[in-house]
């Protein structure tokens, strides 16, 4: 049952005691692919030397909302040269992690409009999709979108929208990711909404170090809790969590321009 983690944070110090262990047992559960996603200038170069090591590794970089105050004008001239730089190599996928979080109240929503803006732009200069950070902010991010037409789309990280969202994103070319919320029973509204999902516009996701699922409370969430993810969420929408695997696998590789790792040569 291969599995693609398309939103994992593998750079963190979180993970500096035990990566190559952790790497190990997420691939010894078939955990393939894994995206590793860049949040501020100063967690580049390690997040590129980490993927660096191993080929089944994916880098993504960009300007999270969340770290508003951190960025520098300088930060988004240094992004575009990063992308110009490996534009073309194997291992750069996205644009990200990007977007609007109208959840933090001190972050400057203007401010975070302007650096949205010009990242979707920079997106659209490399054809590279965009992996967005969207947090209460689903009617100004689908707004934002829909000027600027990503021929690539990318990917809604952490989906917890309404079905009338999931449509207008899916409209836009956009994949849906999902990870460990769904698992927790309480979280009913998103598991009604993830039902009437289609199949071919879910990827998964740990989001790791965060966003644990139900089966480990309060713990440093990673790649190989992404099985027993899929399993649950299989559960959720009434398929097998192998059926689940298949397509998000088929749709993670199809949005990325990757070799499905299932299909036979």
């Amino acid at each position: 049952m291969g599995l693609i983690d398309t939103h994992t944070h593998l750079d963190f110090p979180d993970f500096d005691a035990d990566r190559p262990q952790l790497l190990a047992r997420s691939r010894a559960l078939e955990v393939g692919q894994m995206v590793v996603l860049g949040v501020y200038q100063r967690n580049w170069q390690r997040l590129w030397d980490l993927v660096q090591t191993d080929s089944q590794l994916y880098a993504a970089f960009g300007l999270h909302p969340v770290y508003l105050n951190e960025h520098r004008p300088a930060h988004l001239a240094e992004l575009e040269q990063w992308l110009g730089r490996l534009a073309g190599h194997p291992q750069l996928c996205a644009v990200g992690e990007i977007g609007l979080d109208y959840f933090l109240p001190e972050l400057d929503r203007d401010g975070q409009q302007q650096l949205f803006e010009a990242q979707l732009q920079l997106a659209t200069d490399f054809q590279l999709p965009a992996l967005l950070h969207v947090r209460r902010s689903h009617a100004q991010v689908i707004a934002t979108l829909k000027r600027f037409k990503l021929k690539r789309g990318g990917i809604v990280h952490a989906f917890a929208g309404s079905r009338e969202e999931a449509r207008e994103y899916i409209k836009l070319g956009f994949k849906l990711g999902l990870g460990g919320a769904a698992t927790w029973p309480q979280a009913l509204r998103l598991r009604k909404v993830i039902v009437d999902l289609p199949l071919d516009a879910i990827v998964l996701e740990t989001d790791s170090p965060d966003m644990a699922p139900a089966m480990y409370p309060n713990q440093r969430n990673s790649p190989q809790h992404l099985p027993e993810i899929c399993q649950a969420l299989a559960q959720v929408m009434g398929i097998s969590p192998e059926q689940l695997a298949e397509a998000t696998t088929a749709n993670a590789c199809e949005l990325f321009g990757w070799k499905n790792p299932t299909q036979p040569l």
